[in-house]
């Protein structure tokens, strides 16, 4: 095994200084504290937003140090675990993007040798999100332990009308309150979770989902379990991909990620067309008709490359794919499915970057049991951590 040399360190301490920066500046933004804050402690000004030191210094720090340290336990699991097999890995990419509401986009490790072998693929796919799982619903439960009365509220500029109602009734409106004055205010949703709804029914002062990321703990725990369910897909070269195929084998892989793939593309098109119906809403063209046959080729391309050509399968998947969104769309109102278009982004990268078979080891073998029994834990958390529509916009 390659040790890595001082400036390697240095690239990747580097990137996690700058990530956990990154993370903290634009993390405050949602934790940190807005009103009764002194004026001595203004930062910035800018038409009417101000930006506290104290949000940079306590509520940033805290955010940053809560999502990096589930990222940082979840990346060294694959690392450790490599190590022990002797597979040649990096250590972890942190990604710093200060465009993104956490300011990060994930962290990565590379694995520079070939896995050869299924128990070692097995072990590096599952040590990353069963570690980072664990570290995720501890980060949950200390928030949940810890929650304060629905007035901590007050602490935040923006919310008149639901501090309003937290004062009338003690406890938090059912649906989001917004000013009259600002009708055309989008509020921000995360989306529940069978896990995350499991575990807050047992504590008091749960706020609702749509005031989740005021409250560190809680915002970084449910990003810990996006994180774990994201890399649980069960196709490629993600974790769960590794996990599925050393437990079924290639074939039975192959026919099961390309179901997923076909659920994926369903859930897309229950975002994607209302989404074109929008767009198109403001041109003389026929707006129904055009949006499905722009989805209807859309979804036909990203088959074809999905399946390789291969049109005993694409034609079957295509017309599920289209008689199921057809039938979704129809018993249902298209606002139920608001935020399902990120299904497309993720459509699109399992696609073109990890792609939908897993590809064979040299040594296949069969797992022993304890290895089976956690690779569908990891399974089952999957389903638990997955949300069909993670993040998305309502206007009430």
């Amino acid at each position: 095994m390659i040790k890595p040399d001082s400036i390697t360190i240095f690239r990747h301490l580097s990137l996690f200084i700058l990530t956990f920066v990154s993370s903290a500046f634009t993390g405050a933004l949602f934790v940190g504290h807005t009103a009764g804050m002194p004026d001595d402690f203004v930062l910035f000004s800018s038409e009417g937003f101000q930006f506290y030191m104290g949000m940079v210094v306590w509520e940033g720090v805290l955010f940053a140090s809560l999502l990096l340290g589930f990222l940082t336990v979840h990346e060294f699991g694959h690392y450790f675990a490599a190590l022990r097999h002797r597979i040649h890995v990096t250590l972890p990419y942190f990604i710093p993007f200060p465009l993104s509401p956490i300011g990060t986009l994930g962290a990565v490790i590379r694995i520079k040798s070939t896995i050869q072998r299924s128990r070692h693929m097995f072990d590096v796919g599952a040590s990353g999100p069963i570690a980072g799982f664990i570290v995720a619903v501890i980060i949950l439960l200390y928030g949940f332990a810890t929650l304060p009365e629905p007035e901590y509220l007050h602490n935040f500029a923006g919310h008149e009308s639901i501090n309003e109602y937290i004062s009338e009734h003690g406890t938090f409106p059912d649906e989001p309150l917004i000013p009259e004055n600002d009708q055309e205010l989008e509020v921000m949703v995360l989306g529940n979770t069978l896990l995350f709804s499991f575990l807050a029914s047992f504590f008091d002062h749960v706020p609702p989902m749509w005031e989740i990321y005021h409250y560190p703990f809680l915002f970084a725990g449910w990003l810990g379990l996006f994180f774990t369910a994201l890399n649980l897909l069960p196709v490629g070269q993600l974790d769960g991909g590794h996990i599925l195929y050393t437990l079924i084998g290639f074939k039975r892989h192959r026919i099961v990620a390309r179901s997923f793939f076909v659920v994926v593309l369903i859930l897309a098109g229950l975002g994607v067309i209302p989404l074109f119906k929008s767009i198109l809403s403001d041109y003389s063209i026929p707006v129904t008709f055009t949006s499905w046959l722009l989805w209807a080729g859309m979804s036909l391309f990203l088959l074809d490359r999905a399946f390789h050509h291969t049109l005993s399968w694409i034609l079957p998947a295509w017309i599920i794919t289209l008689v199921s969104d057809v039938l979704l769309l129809f018993l249902f109102s298209p606002e139920v499915f608001s935020g399902f278009t990120v299904w497309i982004f993720w459509a699109l990268f399992i696609v073109f970057l990890v792609k939908i078979e897993h590809p064979p080891v040299l040594f296949e073998e069969p797992l022993t049991k304890g290895r089976k029994i956690l690779g569908w834990i990891c399974m089952v958390l999957f389903i638990l951590c997955i949300s069909p529509n993670p993040i998305y916009f309502i206007q009430p």
